[in-house]
């Protein structure tokens, strides 16, 4: 699981993007939760800091906070510059405004920076990533998984998003994606064919509509449970 440092552009994401995204109600904020992919997110940090249960597993955990920090410095303005040449692919209705997507990114992984080596020591930060997980079966309540499954239809097969969901369902009880749309803001290629194999293996496959849309068109989440 050799992460490739050059490969890495951090893009953390704050607490309310997750309640967002997600339609996280106060009782699931109560469950035990696994953030897939979290990269440098604030999520858990939040979390952790009104005593609720989140564990965060991404390749990038095993870098160390230093190499982190230096990828983020090294992306950060790029990022931002790319945005803004894009700016009519995205809403900007959560988000008013390039300057103000740079603060919310900033302060979020100020903040996972912060708490990163004490969550790695504490186990909740782990280095590890899709198709396999580290965990044992039926680990957690709630998997979460942002911006990976179903936005790299490209680059990730059918194959992979089938084996990966199958692993996500073996660890957790209940699993919610998004977005649904691929990087050019089309619906995913695998998305239909998934939910139908989903269906066919017994699961509660729902698409839902989120209080969020930032990628244009990227506005519903898929949510999976077992009966």
């Amino acid at each position: 699981m050799s992460v490739q440092y050059h490969n890495v552009v951090p893009g953390g994401r704050s607490f309310q993007e997750y309640v967002d995204i997600f339609s996280l109600s106060d009782e699931d904020l109560n469950k035990s939760i696994l953030g897939c992919g979290d990269g440098p997110a604030s999520f858990n940090c939040e979390m952790n800091r009104m005593g609720k249960s989140v564990v965060s597993v991404d390749p990038i955990y095993e870098l160390d906070r230093e190499m982190i920090q230096k990828r983020i410095d090294e992306t950060y303005l790029e990022v931002l510059e790319q945005t803004r040449a894009n700016k009519d692919k995205f809403i900007w209705k959560n988000i008013s405004s390039v300057e103000e997507l740079g603060e919310i990114r900033m302060s979020s992984m100020s903040q996972f920076l912060d708490d990163f080596e004490k969550g790695k020591i504490q186990g909740r930060y782990i280095a590890g990533g899709l198709p396999e997980l580290p965990f044992a079966d039926n680990s957690f309540d709630l998997a979460l998984v942002s911006h990976l499954l179903f936005l790299y239809s490209e680059q990730l097969s059918f194959d992979f998003h089938v084996q990966a969901i199958d692993e996500l369902l073996r660890v957790a009880s209940e699993v919610r994606i998004f977005p649904l749309v691929d990087l050019n803001s089309r619906k995913s290629i695998h998305l239909d064919e998934i939910i139908g194999l989903l269906v066919s293996k017994g699961y509660v496959v729902s698409e839902e509509k989120v209080n969020y849309e930032f990628q244009k068109g990227g506005d519903t989440m898929l949510k999976i449970m077992h009966v």
